[in-house]
């Protein structure tokens, strides 16, 4: 087929690029993009299957619950409490550069904790070392990674490719266990580390030879340096949340769901165990369910791309979850709670796809890393609370009344979402919409 060829973002000389700017801004080529991110998802699975690894071996070392809950909470409290400062660097920075260094801390630890295996030197605690800094390298990762996709992927593409992350996220779940357990089957844990430095050269390869737009950034922002200026423009962040009610109004909503529905399926356990008498098995395969039908749901919506207004996908969605959950809380058996979880799994991927697409659309490129990273602080932040309150509540009246409760707050918090005009009209503040992707300059 014979035509003009586009010009190609991902690879063109610093002449080149200049020339092309406009026509890139405005459709960017997809391919520097799918590399990017099929290098960053391979690595993503094998570091989830090392942090499964890492998890078994704590558990074998330790048997402890405390042990277990504390791993989990240095996993937890890096997004939360690091998260805001983390988005206003990315903002601040490079984000091709942001990436790189987060991948390459992440194949540091895995590199030393390796050679600590080897020597019979790894304790718990330097374990637990090592899962702060991977999760501190995530934080800073996830919000550069989803900056930069604003401006390398055009603007109607976004949910369906927020689409294909669902997609990569469920069958994720499904794959990293297995996965995991085959590498604790074959390999010692040196070993096992060591694959997480490969999966981590992975990504790093192709981002080192690919081209990442970075948006413009006002005089006054270039000039303003050091901690003051940071917190600056964290303060910014917050501003930005603030004057806009419907963005607002979405992290309000991400807060009360992550209260209830967190704690709701830290109960699954118990559940499946002492309400419906089953069995380990049981419970892994309810687990499963879930994993596959976000797989499924991020296929769905890959190829539908949802409705016209993302928002409505959303809000659809949650209430389509709050159904969902109450299946779970009322099903009779475990193969009607597997039923709930799939479905809960699909309806994720339509819930959490198109608000990703509604922020990168809606916000300024210059404060995305700010807003992700706020977004996503702000929203994790209740999940704790939700857990204090779960046990008490459980234990009073039952595992069942917790589901009842989310799925009663999420059908609600739908409701209320179609019943406040900021939400709904968040797709249309001309003042915050990015026409298109706006690069500057790239390394």
């Amino acid at each position: 087929m014979s035509g003009t060829r586009s010009p190609d973002c991902g690879t063109q000389t610093p002449d080149a690029a200049t020339v092309a700017e406009s026509s890139c801004a405005d459709n960017p080529p997809m391919r520097p993009f799918l590399i990017l991110w099929t290098g960053q998802a391979l690595s993503l699975v094998g570091s989830q299957a090392v942090q499964f690894a890492i998890i078994w071996w704590l558990t074998i070392q330790t048997g402890s619950a405390t042990v277990l809950a504390t791993a989990s909470l240095f996993g937890l409290l890096p997004p939360i409490l690091v998260g805001p400062f983390a988005g206003a660097l990315v903002d601040r920075w490079n984000r091709k550069q942001v990436m790189l260094a987060a991948d390459a801390l992440v194949a540091a630890t895995s590199l030393g904790l390796a050679a600590l295996f080897l020597l019979d030197m790894a304790s718990v605690e330097t374990v637990f070392a090592a899962l702060l800094l991977r999760a501190i390298g995530s934080t800073f990762h996830a919000p550069a990674m989803l900056a930069s996709t604003t401006l390398m992927v055009p603007e109607r593409h976004l949910t369906r490719i927020q689409g294909i992350n669902q997609m990569m996220l469920g069958g994720m779940l499904v794959i990293a266990a297995p996965l995991g357990g085959l590498l604790v089957a074959t390999l010692s844990m040196s070993g096992i580390m060591l694959v997480d430095v490969g999966t981590a050269l992975i990504a790093i390869l192709p981002l080192v030879f690919i081209r990442v737009p970075q948006p413009e950034r006002s005089s006054e922002e270039r000039s303003s340096t050091g901690v003051r200026g940071t917190l600056r423009d964290v303060g910014e962040g917050f501003t930005y949340l603030r004057e806009r009610p419907g963005h607002m109004g979405i992290v309000l909503i991400a807060m009360g769901v992550n209260m209830l529905l967190i704690p709701a399926f830290s109960l699954l356990p118990l559940l499946v165990s002492e309400e419906l008498t089953g069995t380990a098995t049981d419970l892994a395969w309810t687990n499963s369910m879930f994993g596959i039908g976000s797989f499924a749901g991020g296929i769905l919506l890959g190829i539908w791309g949802g409705f016209r207004r993302r928002i409505l996908t959303t809000l659809s969605g949650l209430m389509a979850m709050g159904i969902a959950t109450l299946g779970v809380g009322m099903a009779p058996s475990v193969l009607a709670v597997a039923g709930a979880m799939f479905a809960i799994g699909v309806i994720t991927a339509m819930v959490n796809g198109p608000i990703h697409a509604i922020l990168q659309a809606t916000v300024a490129a210059d404060f995305q890393g700010r807003i992700f990273s706020l977004v996503g602080s702000l929203a994790g932040i209740t999940a704790p609370v939700g857990l204090l309150l779960a046990a008490p509540v459980a234990e009073l009246v039952g595992v069942r009344a917790w589901y009842i409760a989310g799925a009663a707050g999420c059908i609600l918090m739908g409701l209320s979402g179609f019943l406040t005009p900021a939400i709904l009209r968040i797709e249309g503040e001309a003042e915050v919409t990015v026409e298109g992707p706006q690069p500057t300059t790239a390394d």
